[in-house]
């Protein structure tokens, strides 16, 4: 058995091509819920949901994001009720008093549905609606997720780091925002001043459990990918008492995709392979690509880490295997 922690598309790109090494049988993947948010009333898990649709087979592999093939019709007529109302657009986070009011696990996460900033297909959100529901009826977000991936057909266990909320805010020139809002509403922008992970949130003993194996960190940003799981009381604790094994979104100090870079610069971290593997003290081992000459004082793994098809997945999972049978 092994454990895959998840976040953005590093981790569920390296799951894609990976079955035929780590048997979806035999393997969890934890899940980020920091980048979770409440919109229009909807509790929105973009990283559950990224390894949701992966493992359904209904991924949409050109955004990473979604159901491939949905249709957008809500979403659609949400901007034309804006427009012709003269409504605002963007992201609108609720005020203060809205934040802690409701169910617990939207806190300081909850944004108005008027012209929603982020773009939720017809399928998409119907996962979403269901999620809410089973929620509301006293379901805890772990036991949810059981049921949507029932529902996908799924033979991977997929569990939620958490069932308590975890808010990942970005600290800006422009006052704290949440992550979403600076990523997806604002292209990243204004630069990042620091990164707070907001809540007091407890690992679930499913999650404790899984931990008990090896543990994979796929390419993930560490900031905003592994930060929020790292804030939940807990998973630090295991994660120091089991072999784990990284994978570098980095090729020394180039990022492969997002917003990592930013992010380790804002936290005070360098932003390359040297300062992954600082933020990472309980990693037992790495993979690194073959052309980055970073000299860590752990076993490193080389070889190809760009990931484009199954068959590059399916190469970096191979190096993940060796690198775990050197330290497990």
């Amino acid at each position: 058995m092994v454990t895959f922690l998840a976040g953005g598309t590093g981790t569920p790109k390296l799951l894609a091509g990976a079955g035929d090494v780590f048997a979806p049988g035999r393997s969890t993947v934890v899940a980020n819920t920091g980048d979770d948010i409440e919109l229009g009333g909807h509790l929105v898990c973009p990283d559950l949901d990224t390894v949701l649709f992966l493992d359904g087979g209904e991924l949409d592999r050109e955004t990473w994001w979604g159901i491939d093939g949905d249709s957008a019709a809500t979403h659609d007529e949400l901007h034309r009720l804006a427009t012709a109302a003269d409504l605002p657009t963007g992201p609108q986070y609720l005020g203060d008093e809205a934040q802690t009011a409701g169910r617990d696990i939207a806190r300081w996460r909850r944004f108005s549905g008027v012209a929603e900033f982020m773009h939720i297909g017809d399928r998409d959100r119907a996962v979403h609606v269901t999620r809410t529901s089973l929620l509301d009826a006293g379901h805890s977000l772990t036991e949810a997720t059981q049921r949507l991936a029932d529902a996908f057909g799924l033979e991977r266990d997929l569990l939620p780091m958490s069932d308590d909320p975890v808010a990942t805010m970005i600290h800006t020139p422009d006052g704290p925002m949440h992550f979403q809002e600076w990523w997806v509403g604002r292209n990243g922008t204004p630069p990042v001043e620091d990164v707070e992970f907001r809540g007091d949130a407890v690992a679930t003993d499913a999650v404790l459990s899984a931990l008990d194996d090896p543990v994979v960190v796929g390419p993930s940003n560490p900031v905003t990918s592994l930060g929020p799981m790292l804030a939940v009381d807990g998973i630090a604790e295991a994660l120091a008492d089991t072999p784990v094994v990284a994978v570098s979104p980095f090729v020394e100090d180039e990022v492969f995709s997002g917003p990592a870079a930013d992010l380790l610069a804002g936290v005070g971290r360098e932003p390359s392979t040297a300062g992954v593997a600082e933020a990472y003290p309980f990693a037992d081992a790495f993979v690194l690509d073959s052309d980055d000459g970073t000299e860590l004082s752990r076993p490193v793994v080389r070889t190809d880490t760009v990931m484009d098809d199954e068959g590059d997945s399916m190469r970096v999972a191979r190096a993940v295997s060796d690198a775990l049978a050197e330290v497990a």
